[in-house]
């Protein structure tokens, strides 16, 4: 027979794996419509026609993380060359080359007011640099490491000069203020790595994308989640907030992208790919959200018209997996960073 802690963990186990049926059941009965089916008289969007206006050079290894600045000008990359290079996506030109302790970034943030890049990846650390301070050897001036993680930081965000939400692979969410350099808020947030942060338009709340399959609603100043999205078969690698903040998109390894909507509690549309053979790394929604586009391991960054779930074609340029997107913010210009080494700016 089996020990009686374990028979009283599979009864749990039963017990949650019943009340999550539960739970799905009750979303599939409020289900009754899917965002197609309501905007089936809406006229088709018209066809993306974007190109690579800036073919950003200087990364001598694979690129893994991009993010825009504030300003929707210039963009931080990193690089497993152990670089992080800020970028004028204007000009094309490079503002900054960083050196990193680490070659294993994973993950890289702006601060919105442009004044701070902070990256993070296997060296279970996140490290904030200040860009208008130089330390002896002419780069960017490291202010803050953050340290304490038990797992990798897959990702980060801030919300301004002083404060920022990281998520790692040891399944929590930290809060950090960083004029204290300590932890705001600490807590388990997944039950699997956390991979994907996204902050709500008037920052009071963000969403998480786990390994676990699911995607959470956190209240900035609460450590218990406000809602759990369920409907993806893999990880989610991406989730982005809807320019509304009443919904948002998200890309998974599951093949899918979908469309969650936050006050009916539901999944309100999927998005396949026409080929069906590639994940989705990275997810980002245009400005007025009409349409979404996904980095995909097939080394294309695909784009639908939301409301009629139709494909609307591909960019492609790159010749290897398209690991991060950002859309800037002022939803003129996307940006794509791949393991072929190069960043692109599309226009």
């Amino acid at each position: 027979m089996p020990p009686k802690d374990d028979l009283e963990l599979q009864k749990l186990r039963k017990e949650l794996d019943d009340l999550m049926t539960k739970i799905k059941e009750e979303q599939n009965k409020a289900a009754d419509k899917t965002l197609e089916d309501i905007c089936g008289d809406v006229a088709s969007a018209p066809k993306v026609r974007l190109t690579t206006k800036k073919l950003l050079k200087g990364h001598i290894n694979k690129v893994n993380s991009i993010h825009f600045s504030g300003d929707s000008r210039h963009a931080v990359t990193g690089s497993l060359d152990g670089k992080l290079i800020i970028w004028d996506t204007w000009t094309g030109n490079k503002v900054q080359i960083i050196p990193l302790r680490s070659s294993w970034v994973m993950s890289v943030a702006f601060a919105p007011s442009g004044n701070y890049v902070a990256c993070g990846g296997m060296d279970n650390m996140c490290t904030v640099y200040d860009l208008n301070n130089r330390d002896s050897t002419g780069a960017a001036k490291i202010v803050r490491e953050l340290l304490g993680y038990e797992g990798f930081l897959s990702s980060c965000r801030f919300l301004d000069d002083k404060t920022i939400i990281t998520g790692s692979g040891d399944m929590k969410i930290c809060l950090w203020d960083l004029e204290m350099g300590k932890r705001s808020l600490e807590f388990e947030a997944h039950s699997g790595d956390v991979v994907s942060i996204s902050l709500s338009p008037d920052s009071s709340s963000y969403l998480t994308g786990s390994v676990d399959k699911s995607c959470r609603l956190w209240d900035l100043r609460d450590d218990k989640p406000k809602q759990t999205f369920f409907g993806h078969t893999s990880d989610v690698n991406s989730v982005c907030f809807h320019p509304s903040g009443y919904a948002f998109a998200t890309g998974s390894e599951d093949k899918t992208a979908r469309m969650f909507d936050i006050r009916s509690d539901q999944n309100i549309a999927t998005y396949h790919p026409p080929n069906n053979t590639s994940g989705f790394t990275s997810c980002g929604l245009s400005l007025s959200g009409r349409y979404m586009l996904c980095g995909s391991d097939d080394s294309s960054v695909h784009i639908w018209d939301t409301l009629k779930n139709q494909h609307n074609g591909c960019l492609t340029g790159h010749e290897n997996r398209i690991t991060s997107l950002s859309v800037a913010g002022n939803g003129m210009a996307v940006a794509t960073c791949s393991w072929d080494q190069n960043v692109r700016v599309w226009v």
